[in-house]
């Protein structure tokens, strides 16, 4: 006869004896854990020729290290010979017996949820859909008892039975996702526990990580004892070190906010009870933000006010900037070049080709800060996932799975660590779907072509321009999300899902600084390496054969020239624009720089631009505080009912923003954005895409996105009177 050992856990008052009592009945001994005064009950029934010990542990909120029963609780789960966890729970309080579900869970244990008391729930008009909280909590059986009358007594020893010959499943495909940051602390710290033989063996890598990160001191004490595990124990509070910095609260109630944050998306799904008194204030905020009616709107008016601080605030610095990379920074490289007796081809690839294609992109950085800051902001605050939550409502409509709009919100960003974060969606299809959903978010990455574009043709309307492109992404989105419901995943539903509902917190202006700090240092380095290294080698495909008079007749120009046949339909079918786009596969913002070098290259002269070190030091020092006090001013006048003057209404345009106005007729341009919005992502994206999906998805992507991105471009353009 097989004989297993399970443990019965769950929070004081749940009714956890009365379900001790009715499995075991008569069979059972009392006594004290070894070296506690705690009790310790142990009983044994035989069911279906299956001889099962029960271990009644103490009952417990939690599993952390805060009181002798929650330390016997935690250790016998981890250490002990368990097959499988009974975790009795409280039906008419759910939400907060909860946590310990959450916290056993993560161990990696086989589990049983207990709904008990159903009776009582029943009766204050409490009704729990069983099935969806099943699904939410990774497959986990849920038996519903009475256990004062023995009520599911029976069904709960057949669903124990079939847990432990392994017929059956117990939650072992549940995750929390704890965000970016701490979810690459826990990564790199499980790595280490993992390669540790006497760790590895002892506790479960993810958990023990998450746990050190806690800092719970007993646990700590533990593994310095173990060889190396001085080094690991560093490690672990070092990264709580960084993280306490970034969000100005410790690892510990970071973690227990984003359980809680889970736990409250989960009970909204599965949990219907009459309304009740005494809300929170993240629920109080919730009933406006996240309700059924004004959640939407409110998330587009979020996005627009976005959209308009990043233009009235970034412009200024973005006039600024343009003007110090096409005066003094290009005067002192010709001044330079002069002094060595650098020869003309040398001068014209450092000032054509270097200065003006990494400064082209350069110019937007101030409007990718911006754009961060606010960013990082809604993400810190927890409004980014009530806008997931409230975007749900939509995207289920459509058959989108509602967790899926997290990664793409991530996509925002940028779309390689988006379709990298589809891996925490459950099921193959959603991550397929989203995956392929993502490269139609507008990354930061494609900002500077709206910027510029707009301030080249709707300089009054850039706002409106930036937000609707946004918007047509995500409605691009919904509709290839329907014809593939309809023709790639006919008769697949989508998934049940919860959403994790943080409490609202301020964020702290060290994890403001440090998540812009990132995003831009990235930027940055990009432009220092990868649009420095295309700066060059576009230089040279512009100049070649050798001395050639047109760039048109340059090997890039025959080429662009072949390409833009295809676009010439769509209002830009100059060897110009198709010159930017095609370069734009490499990364979106290489089109600006192309442009750059094309546009205002056409247009360079080899002599020294007229000014003096003096005019020099005013047009950086002196424009930066013209730029500061102009960028108050407009985020002042962003408040309804208020406008500072300024005394000075010229409108600012970079050198760039100019000469396209002569290019470019307005019904074109904006035609020219939207295929940038739409058209084939860059090469990291299709990679990643690749890795994750496969080589034909891959393919399928560039295929469908360009067929999307010339037909919406098309419209525009003949719509305009193209």
């Amino acid at each position: 006869m097989n004989k297993y050992t399970v443990a019965l856990a769950g929070n004081p008052n749940a009714g956890k004896s009365s379900i001790f009592n009715a499995l075991t009945g008569q069979h059972q001994h009392v006594g004290n854990w070894p070296g506690k005064t705690v009790e310790k009950k142990e009983g044994t029934f035989t069911h279906r020729g299956v001889e099962i010990a029960v271990v009644d542990l103490p009952g417990t909120y939690s599993l952390s290290a805060f009181s002798p029963e929650e330390v016997i609780a935690r250790d016998f789960l981890i250490e002990g010979p368990v097959d499988a966890v009974i975790n009795v729970v409280d039906a008419t309080n759910l939400e907060r017996n909860l946590y310990l579900t959450v916290q056993i869970l993560e161990m990696g244990l086989p589990l049983i949820l207990v709904l008990n008391m159903v009776d009582m729930a029943e009766e204050k008009g409490i009704r729990i859909d069983d099935e969806r909280l099943s699904a939410l909590l990774g497959g986990v059986p849920i038996v519903r008892t009475v256990g004062s009358r023995r009520v599911g007594i029976d069904r709960l020893k057949d669903v124990l039975v079939q847990v432990l010959t392994g017929q059956a499943t117990g939650g072992s495909s549940f995750h929390i996702d704890y965000g970016r940051d701490l979810e690459r602390e826990i990564a790199a710290l499980q790595a280490r526990i993992a390669a540790h033989p006497q760790l590895r063996e002892r506790y479960p890598a993810r958990w023990l990580a998450i746990k050190l990160l806690e800092g719970e001191e007993d646990l700590v004490a533990r593994v310095r004892q173990v060889p190396g595990g001085e080094a690991l124990v560093a490690a672990a509070r070092a990264a709580a070190d960084r993280l306490t910095r970034v969000y100005g609260e410790p690892p510990d109630i970071l973690i227990a906010d984003r359980r809680y944050g889970f736990i409250h998306g989960l009970v909204r799904h599965v949990l219907h009870q009459p309304r009740r008194e005494g809300l929170t204030l993240s629920d109080r905020i919730d009933r406006i933000v996240a309700s059924r009616y004004l959640g939407i709107p409110i998330f587009l008016l979020v996005m627009y006010l976005l959209f308009e601080l990043v233009v009235n605030v970034s412009t200024p610095f973005l006039d600024w900037v343009d003007a110090v990379f096409t005066g003094p920074i290009t005067r002192w490289a010709y001044l330079l070049l002069h002094a060595l007796a650098a020869p003309p081809w040398l001068t014209s690839l450092v000032v054509d080709g270097v200065i003006a294609g990494v400064g082209s992109i350069m110019t937007f950085l101030p409007g990718l800060m911006i754009l961060y800051i606010f960013l990082a902001i809604l993400e810190d605050s927890g409004y980014m996932a009530r806008a997931a939550f409230v975007m749900d409502k939509v995207m289920r409509i459509f058959g989108l799975h509602g967790k899926a709009f997290i990664p793409m919100i991530l996509g925002f960003g940028c779309n390689v660590p988006a379709v990298y974060a589809t891996r925490t969606l459950e099921h193959a299809r959603d991550r397929l779907l989203t995956g392929l959903l993502i490269p139609f978010m507008s990354c930061s990455a494609r900002l500077p072509v709206y910027v510029l574009f707009g301030m080249a043709f709707f300089p009054h309307r850039m706002t409106l321009l930036i937000w609707s492109l946004y918007v047509t992404g995500i409605l691009v989105a919904v509709g290839t999300s329907v014809l593939a419901n309809r023709f790639l995943f006919r008769g697949m539903p989508p998934s049940l899902f919860v959403l994790e509902l943080p409490p609202y917190r301020m964020p702290t202006w060290y994890g403001i600084w440090t998540h812009t700090w990132e995003h831009t240092r990235e930027f940055v380095v990009r432009a220092g390496t990868v649009i420095l290294l295309i700066s060059v080698i576009l230089w040279f495909l512009l100049n070649l054969p050798w001395g050639v008079d047109n760039p048109r007749d340059s090997y890039f120009g025959q080429v662009s020239e072949v390409a833009a046949i295809g676009l010439r339909p769509l209002g830009f079918g100059t060897w110009q624009a198709a010159g930017s786009l095609l370069t734009g596969f490499i990364a979106k913002e290489v089109v600006i720089t192309t442009m750059g070098q094309i546009y205002l290259g056409e247009e360079a002269q080899l002599e020294v631009p007229a000014g003096s070190w003096r005019e020099d030091v005013e047009t950086i020092v002196v424009g930066f505080g013209r730029a500061v006090v102009e960028a108050a001013r407009r985020m002042v006048n962003i408040v309804p009912g208020v406008h500072l003057a300024d005394g000075a209404e010229d409108e600012m345009e970079t050198a760039l923003a100019h000469v396209l106005r002569g290019a470019f007729r307005p019904a074109a341009a904006l035609a020219f954005v939207v295929f940038v919005l739409l058209y084939v992502p860059c090469v990291a994206t299709l990679a990643a895409i690749r890795q994750e999906f496969g080589l034909r998805w891959a393919i399928l992507s560039v295929v469908y996105q360009n067929s999307v991105a010339w037909l919406l471009a098309f419209v525009v353009y003949r719509v305009l009177g193209g």
